[in-house]
């Protein structure tokens, strides 16, 4: 379409269109592009996951039934085909060859495994995504399209996260600073912009993927002390320590000052918030007390409240909402763990059908205002 808009550019340069008729190719053009609707959008991403699933489900259920050689060679030709396909079908149809080009690039992600594992490769498992990244990328260099570079961004960070899970294993509280840097990963991604470009399937990919990413992960450090290896032979050095929290915090902090300065003081608050996090929750050593800790809850409220004002200044909506149905849980959780228990039984109930009614009525008051707010200082 930029190749478009310059040759028409050109042409009413030269005299040749006046721009209104400019202005009518454009408009068709535009129009001719966007006959996929969302139904047949759901047929092929439904459809490409069910051929890869399928894929899959056939090598493994036939897996030792097959000679070593032809094991490999199904391993090869998985990406291979699909990739055949894409460039025989994408240009009469453009949706189905990024399609069939995405489930080349994860059956290559299946191939690699599949060929460890025969040949006995499996000792360090982290390089096999690293090998999977480095196709990704590869396959976004030259095709320009969306899927693999959203595979990258999902696979670079796997990789850093599976080689700091091996080499840091034997330390006491290690999964603590992965999930802190992964927590911060995902709320970049969240916070991608999903302005209308040639980049918003890919934007709204990050952002869907954040978002998905930020409960899970905010729990995980909320009880990072419980999760991952229980026997550690040695305390977390302190070097080790250092090169776990700059790769957790400075690649992030780096990206948004180079790429979205107007983001940077938000993400710096909500790092600053990750930090904060990570240092009360890692202090709760009895797994009983986390959920009586009045200062993990006074934390995680302050993380919503970020977040919702973040959408009042950017007039985001999607994080207002977010934001609220977070301190919404937050708020409820308390009231469970530390009130609740506290009052008789049919007096609890009561204070909950109220903290419901009372307090739902109220954070939704809140949160209208907040996007009434959004949109005013939008339309200033």
């Amino acid at each position: 379409m930029a190749t478009l808009e310059a040759q028409l550019h050109r042409w009413r340069e030269a005299g040749v269109l006046d721009e209104a008729t400019a202005g009518r190719i454009l408009q068709f053009e535009e129009g001719d592009k966007k006959t996929l609707r969302w139904p047949a959008i759901l047929a092929v991403v439904f459809g490409t996951l069910m051929l890869c699933a399928g894929v899959l489900l056939f090598v493994s259920s036939h897996w030792d039934m097959i000679s070593p050689a032809a094991r490999f060679t199904l391993v090869l030709s998985m990406a291979v085909v699909f990739h055949m396909a894409a460039g025989l079908l994408g240009p009469k149809v453009e949706s189905i060859g990024v399609a069939l080009y995405a489930a080349g690039s994860i059956a290559l992600g299946a191939g690699i495994f599949l060929a460890g594992q025969i040949f006995n490769l499996e000792e360090h498992w982290p390089s096999g995504i690293l090998l999977w990244a480095l196709g990704a990328v590869i396959g976004w260099a030259v095709l320009r399209q969306w899927p693999q570079a959203f595979l990258s961004a999902l696979l670079v960070p796997w990789w850093i996260a599976g080689e700091w899970m091996v080499r840091a294993k034997v330390y006491e509280q290690n999964f603590g600073i992965l999930a802190q840097g992964l927590l911060l990963l995902a709320i970049l991604y969240f916070s991608t912009s999903t302005t209308k470009d040639d980049n918003r399937p890919l934007r709204l990919a990050l952002t869907w993927a954040g978002g998905l990413a930020l409960v899970p992960l905010t729990l995980v450090i909320v009880f990072q002390r419980h999760v991952g290896e229980w026997n550690y032979e040695s305390p977390f050095p302190g070097a080790a320590r250092f090169i776990g929290y700059s790769i957790s915090y400075v690649p992030a902090l780096v990206f948004t000052w180079l790429r979205r300065k107007e983001s940077l003081p938000w993400i710096a608050a909500l790092a600053l918030w990750v930090a904060v996090l990570g240092a009360v929750s890692s202090h709760i050593d009895n797994y009983s007390y986390i959920e009586r800790d009045p200062w993990l809850y006074l934390c995680l409220g302050a993380g919503a409240t970020v977040l919702c004002f973040w959408g009042v200044r950017a007039n985001r909506k999607l994080f207002i909402n977010f934001g609220s149905g977070c301190f919404a849980v937050t708020v409820f959780a308390f009231y469970f763990s530390n009130v609740l228990d506290k009052l008789g039984r049919a007096t609890g109930l009561m204070g909950m059908g109220a903290l419901f009614l009372v307090g739902g009525w109220v954070l939704n008051r809140l949160r209208t205002g907040l996007i009434v707010r959004a949109s005013e200082g939008a339309a200033r």
